[in-house]
C-alpha cells in the first residue's frame, strides 16, 4: 500500500486560466516548483494530477495542472487536499523532524516515561511539544535541540535531557 503525505490544500481558484491558490503545510515553498505531479484527495482515494506550472507569486502558491484551462474547471478542486508520495518528500535538514513523525511518539527523560506528543504548535520562534503525560496533565516543551538527547522517528521515541520536563506545565 503507498503512502502519502499531506502538503498542501486548494484554497481557490487564481485567475482565469486554471491556476489554484495553495494553502502549504511545508516549510519548503520551493517544494512546489520541482513537482511533477501530486495526489488529490476525493473521499479517501487519491488521484494524480500532472502539474503543468507552480509559481511562487509573492509568497502565494500557485499550481496549474495538466488538462485544465479556466477558474470553473478548477473549482471542484476547491479545499481539497493535495498529497506526494515518499519519493517527493522534502529531505529534512540535521535535527529537523516531519510533524507527523514527531506526533504519537513516546517522550521519556533519560528512563523515566514522561508521556506522548499529542499535537506540535507552530511559533515564529520555535515550535512547541504538547506533551500528554502519564498522569493525564500536559506539558508544553519547546522544540529546541538543546532539550534533546536523540529521536527515533522510526520507533516513534524521543530521549529528553535531565531536566528538559521542568520546563513549563499546563
Amino acid at each position: 500500500m503507498k503512502e502519502y503525505y499531506l502538503i498542501g490544500k486548494i484554497v481557490s481558484a487564481y485567475g482565469k486560466e486554471g491556476y489554484v491558490k495553495i494553502f502549504s503545510f511545508s516549510d519548503f515553498p520551493e517544494r512546489f516548483s520541482g513537482l511533477k505531479s501530486v495526489y488529490i484527495d476525493f473521499f479517501g482515494d487519491k488521484k494524480s494530477f500532472k502539474l503543468e506550472d507552480a509559481v511562487d507569486k509573492n509568497g502565494t502558491i500557485l499550481l496549474r495542472f495538466s488538462n485544465f484551462s479556466s477558474a470553473d474547471e478548477v473549482s471542484f478542486l476547491i479545499g481539497r487536499e493535495l498529497f506526494v508520495e515518499e519519493a517527493d518528500v522534502v529531505k529534512l535538514p540535521e535535527y529537523t523532524y516531519f510533524i507527523h513523525d514527531l506526533i504519537g511518539s513516546m517522550v521519556f527523560e533519560e528512563d523515566k516515561k514522561l508521556g506522548v506528543i499529542k499535537d506540535v504548535l507552530r511559533y515564529p520562534a520555535n515550535d512547541i511539544y504538547v506533551i500528554e503525560k502519564i498522569d493525564g496533565s500536559e506539558l508544553l516543551l519547546p522544540a529546541v535541540q538543546e532539550r534533546i538527547i536523540s529521536f527515533d522517528p522510526l520507533k516513534k521515541l524521543m530521549v529528553l535531557k535531565p531536566g528538559s520536563s521542568d520546563y513549563d506545565e499546563d
